[in-house]
């Protein structure tokens, strides 16, 4: 649900993070970016070469089974009172990965592009404990 966020650990990343700054303080200041990107673009593409669907919608319904299998208590949503079509995560295994490089935001929004097939708007919401990323999209 909405509000399980704080149920589940979203600072597991700490080895992650401390790679980084090795990376940083070995090769630069934009170093960490530049993996990061690298890191979206490999997984954009592996998905991209798995993606089941013909149909932005069925493109979707897949990508949020994956997202959820992740960790990212991903669902697909097509309920207008709710913005339209989405894929809304209510959490985010990576957090302190996005607090430290907020950068990562825009490289799931170009790696959902790549998946659907279609432009997506990334909308992250935060507060009194709950965490939502919607993903929305036009069908």
């Amino acid at each position: 649900t909405r509000r399980t966020h704080d149920l589940f650990p979203a600072d597991s990343n700490q080895f992650t993070l401390e790679l980084l700054k090795s990376i940083q303080e070995m090769f630069g200041l934009n170093a960490p970016e530049k993996v990061l990107y690298n890191a979206f673009e490999r997984k954009g593409t592996a998905l991209k070469a798995k993606v089941k669907g013909e149909t932005v919608a069925e493109r979707a319904k897949w990508l949020a089974k994956v997202r959820d299998s992740e960790g990212h208590m991903a669902q697909f949503i097509t309920d207008e009172k709710e913005g339209g079509p989405q894929i809304l995560e209510c959490h985010s295994p990576i957090m302190n990965l996005l607090d430290r490089y907020p950068i990562i935001g825009r490289l799931e929004q170009d790696m959902f592009e790549a998946v659907l097939g279609t432009r997506v708007r990334r909308e992250e919401t935060r507060h009194s404990g709950l965490y939502e990323c919607a993903f929305y999209f036009a069908l």
